[in-house]
């Protein structure tokens, strides 16, 4: 690790790609992520073959991250929500080709424009695919500055290890906060496949064939035989890159489900009720997609009852429900609008919870 350094989330996001090798950014600004462009604007251009473009829309800014990805390069577009949502036919096209890049979604209030405070109702976007079509994106969702820069870095390795966009989930907190980070030393990987599929030339006499980019498969059983390569791919994603933190599960009567900044919140919950005298525990998925179904059935084996929180109407709560599979309550506590839960509120939940025996 470096020298430790006081940054914004979205600086530390936009620095952390650059040390993993990006080289290109391609947006269009919308508030909370304005500071990833507007960093990438000034460190890009320094940087040998670096290149930084304000795209006239966030529809032509996914498309150019789609050509840069083409050529094999380390590529990277940030959004929030309504930019996001424009650049989902783009992600799609990019995900049929297979190509490898990183997006970062800044979440805000919604539906439409909404607010500009921080939420969490895109995860039914960004873990079911989001555009047209069948197709997954691994889906991280950090919780602190420091992990939001070692997962953006990781991000750009899983993208080239299977050929993916990989989404980084924050929220207008994350990428607002001020939190000290160290930028981890930057390490080669020598385990990922070359990228002999890249579009960067070609002469008759190269030695090697013409490398064609496309997302267009007009037989349907040749569509179907590769939609059933990614989902084979998919496979894999799910059996290796599953990831969640649990506090205090192991005897917890109530186990609190959170992601992200929500979840930071549920910790000093969880542990002013065990002072209480209230057995909580929680549960933090750090991979939005592949979901971590297995230890939330784990605890449901002795816990009473699960208690979801989020900041929306409630989305991630439906995976929760699957992961439970009807065996204990699951339980729902949400904000919306841009405003944040509290501590107080959700101890007030577990405490209902506790009186009622449910």
């Amino acid at each position: 690790m470096g020298e430790k350094m006081l940054m914004k989330g979205n600086e530390a996001i936009a620095e952390a790609a650059i040390q993993a090798g990006c080289r290109f950014f391609f947006g269009y600004p919308i508030t909370p992520q304005n500071q990833i462009p507007e960093y990438m604007s000034k460190r890009l251009p320094k940087m040998e073959g670096g290149c930084f473009l304000q795209a006239e829309s966030e529809v032509a800014a996914i498309n150019m991250v789609y050509g840069a990805a083409g050529a094999g390069a380390r590529v990277m577009t940030s959004s929030s929500s309504p930019g996001i949502s424009l650049k989902q036919e783009g992600i799609s096209y990019i995900v049929g080709a297979e190509l490898p890049c990183v997006i970062v979604n800044m979440v805000r209030g919604g539906p439409g424009l909404g607010s500009i405070q921080p939420a969490q109702s895109d995860y039914y976007q960004s873990t079911r695919g989001g555009g047209h079509g069948d197709y997954r994106m691994l889906v991280l969702a950090p919780s602190s500055v420091q992990e939001a820069v070692e997962l953006t870095q990781e991000a750009f390795d899983l993208a080239d290890k299977y050929r993916n966009p990989v989404l980084i989930m924050g929220d207008g907190l994350i990428g607002q906060m001020m939190e000290p980070v160290e930028m981890p030393e930057r390490k080669e990987r020598t385990d990922l496949p070359a990228k002999t599929w890249a579009a960067t030339g070609w002469t008759p006499d190269c030695g090697r064939e013409r490398a064609i980019i496309n997302s267009l498969y007009i037989d349907p059983a040749v569509l179907e035989k590769h939609v059933n390569k990614l989902y084979a791919k998919y496979a894999v994603m799910e059996e290796q890159e599953c990831r969640w933190q649990e506090e205090m599960t192991e005897d917890a009567d109530y186990v609190i489900v959170a992601y992200g900044t929500t979840a930071r919140i549920a910790r000093s919950a969880m542990r002013k009720l065990r002072e209480e005298g209230i057995k909580a525990g929680l549960i933090r998925p750090i991979t939005l997609w592949p979901f971590p179904a297995a230890p939330i059935a784990k605890a449901a084996e002795h816990a009473k009852a699960f208690l979801t929180v989020e900041m929306s109407m409630g989305q991630m709560v439906d995976d929760v429900k699957l992961a439970v599979d009807g065996k204990k309550p699951v339980h729902f506590f949400g904000r919306t609008g841009g405003i944040v839960p509290t501590v107080r509120e959700i101890i007030t939940q577990v405490e209902e919870l506790a009186k009622g025996g449910k």
